[in-house]
């Protein structure tokens, strides 16, 4: 596995892949459900290429840019074991060698739901994705549907602009207990992650309404929205293939969601 930090380095590597190449987008910190994003690119692609990339056009002010876990030396390994062959760790001055003018916007899909929440968010997702594609240069990129919004956003961002880019979607990988595999879970204590598994038992009643019960009785669980929404636009509606839920546990910020047809 090569590890590559600059663009004329990547661009070098690039170069020397063989075949079909896919992409799997990280910001670090990696878990298993990134791992299962490599593992499934590595079984259906000639070459993988990982980037790590801590985006900061995707944080507003006052979110957790500063204390987003960092672990590069950790990270690394893991890569290898699922079967990267090239990881781009660029610093943000690589990606962003001047402050960028021209942006994406993710469009409607991106400013309902976590997007109303965080405003700007997906503009910066959809900004930093294409970016990497146009470094990286994949034919496929693999994205969890843990983040289901964001590949709404990837998906039409991809089609809108005729990007080249075969987008492919993994299912939600989960702890024992249900809960959805998340960098931002390790700053729940052991009382708030025990909290934060009734959202997936709520999305687990397939009802909006059972659901929004469910984490309403919660003691530390502030629930900002569960609905039911079409998963291409992201429209609310009562016939929806997809249930998606975000709730806040203490000061984290949690989103699960489950598609339908994975749920009959």
């Amino acid at each position: 596995m090569k590890v590559v930090s600059s663009r004329a380095e990547l661009a070098a590597a690039r170069s020397a892949l063989a075949g079909r190449v896919a992409v799997v987008m990280t910001m670090g910190a990696l878990h298993d459900g990134h791992v299962e994003l490599i593992k499934r690119a590595r079984a259906e692609a000639d070459s993988v290429v990982v980037t790590i990339f801590l985006n900061p056009l995707q944080f507003a002010a006052g979110e957790d840019l500063d204390r987003y876990p960092r672990r590069l030396e950790q990270d690394l390994p893991l890569c290898e074991a699922a079967g990267a062959d090239l990881v781009f760790t660029p610093l943000p001055a690589e990606v962003y060698p001047s402050a960028p003018i021209v942006r994406v916007s993710a469009g409607p899909i991106g400013d309902v739901f976590e997007g109303a929440a965080r405003p700007g968010h997906f503009d910066g997702v959809v900004t930093v994705v294409l970016k990497l594609m146009h470094l990286t240069r994949p034919h496929i990129a693999y994205f969890g549907q843990k983040d289901a919004q964001q590949l709404a956003c990837i998906r039409r961002m991809v089609q809108d602009l005729d990007v080249p880019v075969d987008v492919i979607a993994v299912a939600t990988v989960r702890d024992a207990d249900g809960l959805a595999l998340s960098s931002r879970n390790e700053y729940l204590t052991d009382a708030q992650r025990a909290s934060a598994l009734v959202l997936s038992r709520a999305l687990a009643t397939r009802d909006v309404v059972a659901g929004r019960a469910l984490v309403d009785a919660e003691p530390g669980v502030d629930l900002d929205y569960l609905e039911r929404v079409d998963s291409a636009t992201f429209e609310a509606t009562p016939d929806g293939d997809l249930i998606v839920v975000a709730a806040r546990v203490g000061t984290t910020r949690l989103i699960d969601n489950l598609l339908l047809e994975e749920a009959a």
